[in-house]
């Protein structure tokens, strides 16, 4: 019989922020089972390691930048499901090459990648129990 491991798994993907972590504002944070890395304060990377399409990495960027970006790495495409940011999956010929390329450019504060992160939403208040109308029975 297999014990579960309590340990979480380390992210194949993060020695790509060796390059990163250096910088002042640099910030990795978890995200959805991913890492997410912010340079200041933009969201500029996602690091997943889970199954497809979920394995590689993920390049936050506005659409206006999706053609010359692509046109520079040609293993880019929109994601399958977040087509709003360019997607580098694992399984490229030239994954370690352009995401290091990636990486150096955004070193580089090349203004192309990176969005600001969608405001925080707040939590919704606490239900309240309503009292029980009279005659009916209560809950």
């Amino acid at each position: 019989m297999k014990r579960a491991t309590t340990a979480r798994s380390v992210n194949r993907h993060l020695w790509l922020l060796d390059e990163l972590r250096d910088l002042p504002t640099c910030e990795v944070r978890p995200m959805f089972g991913a890492q997410s890395c912010y340079l200041n304060e933009l969201l500029v990377l996602v690091l997943s390691d889970k199954e497809e399409p979920w394995r590689g990495v993920l390049v936050p960027c506005e659409r206006e930048h999706h053609a010359a970006i692509m046109s520079e790495f040609p293993s880019l495409a929109p994601h399958p499901v977040l087509p709003k940011w360019l997607y580098l999956p694992e399984a490229a010929r030239s994954f370690e090459r352009d995401a290091q390329a990636i990486v150096a450019r955004i070193r580089r504060l090349d203004a192309r990648f990176g969005i600001v992160p969608p405001a925080k939403r707040k939590a919704a208040p606490p239900k309240v129990a309503r009292p029980a109308r009279f005659g009916q029975p209560i809950p």
